[in-house]
């Protein structure tokens, strides 16, 4: 087993047991909320840096969440399982009678699957609907981020992350706005994000994904890598593991037994590391185990 190389770290697990669980009425929707959300208010768990909502959804066949409104939050969906259909509103009159192709090119709704991130600007208001339309249970992670300042012009932006690439280490989600809080309207319509291939978030955050095979160890570097995040000390990172393969993965953080060790359902709030900290992350369990880490300032 490896030694802990971040002895000045903190790491407080949040096991799977102890997140809020909601059902929708009719069992439609399985919720397990790592924060407090909703009407699951807990004082201990409002927020962790920048981070405020992280949900492990699961949807039923034909079910979802009708059109309601967010204003100056960071918004995504991270999909594990089956496909999700998201609209929101910036679909203009008359615009339903266009068809599926030119609606595509138009980017009036998106349907996300497996390896796909959605990612919303609450910004100064905006209505979404996300929808599971297929026969099948939809999986997938929701998480929520407080913006460096409110007011912010809505928009969306989706990408594919593939599992390939996961599999070789953390891949790079979501990275800041290039342009910072001052951006221009130019800068904003550009949405170049600091590291090229990710998606830009108006936040001091990070997130990365990887698929850990059994017997692996992979690194996060906090703070991304180099010169991405302006915040260099003391960084608020949480490690999820998620419920993708029947509750055999599980993973060791920075080589610690017990409040380093992490079933699926399970995360980890990591205290008491800088940018470039190294936080090793270690498959040991009998399959692989998929891990998302936000790391906010």
């Amino acid at each position: 087993m490896p030694k802990p190389t971040l002895p000045k770290a903190t790491i407080t697990p949040r096991r799977s047991e102890d997140r809020k669980y909601t059902k929708g009425q009719g069992n439609w929707l399985r919720s397990y909320q790592t924060f407090s959300f909703d009407s699951n208010y807990d004082h201990k768990y409002t927020n962790f840096g920048s981070i405020m909502v992280l949900n492990e959804d699961l949807v039923a066949p034909r079910k979802g969440f009708a059109t309601h409104h967010h204003q100056d939050a960071e918004i995504f969906s991270y999909v594990l399982k089956g496909q999700l259909t998201h609209r929101d509103s910036t679909v203009k009159k008359g615009d339903e009678e266009m068809g599926e192709e030119e609606k595509r090119g138009k980017r009036l709704f998106c349907r996300m699957k497996r390896g796909d991130v959605q990612f919303t600007t609450g910004g100064s208001g905006i209505s979404h609907s996300e929808q599971n339309e297929k026969s099948k249970v939809v999986h997938f992670l929701q998480i929520w981020i407080r913006p460096w300042k409110d007011g912010l012009k809505p928009i969306y932006h989706t990408r594919t992350f593939n599992d390939s690439d996961k599999k070789e280490g953390f891949v790079l989600i979501i990275s800041p706005l290039a342009a910072g809080p001052e951006a221009t309207l130019a800068d904003e319509e550009a949405a170049i994000p600091k590291v090229p291939e990710t998606i830009p978030i108006h936040a001091d955050f990070v997130m990365g994904a990887s698929i850990i095979g059994a017997g692996s160890m992979f690194s996060w570097i906090v703070g991304g890598g180099s010169d991405i995040v302006s915040s260099k000390k003391k960084r608020n990172v949480y490690v999820h593991v998620a419920m993708t393969a029947g509750g055999k993965a599980k993973v060791r953080l920075d080589g610690r037994e017990e409040a380093g060790e992490l079933n699926e359902g399970d995360g980890a709030f990591v205290s008491g590391v800088n940018a470039g900290d190294m936080l090793t992350v270690e498959s040991i369990g009998s399959v692989e185990a998929e891990v998302v880490v936000l790391d906010s300032n």
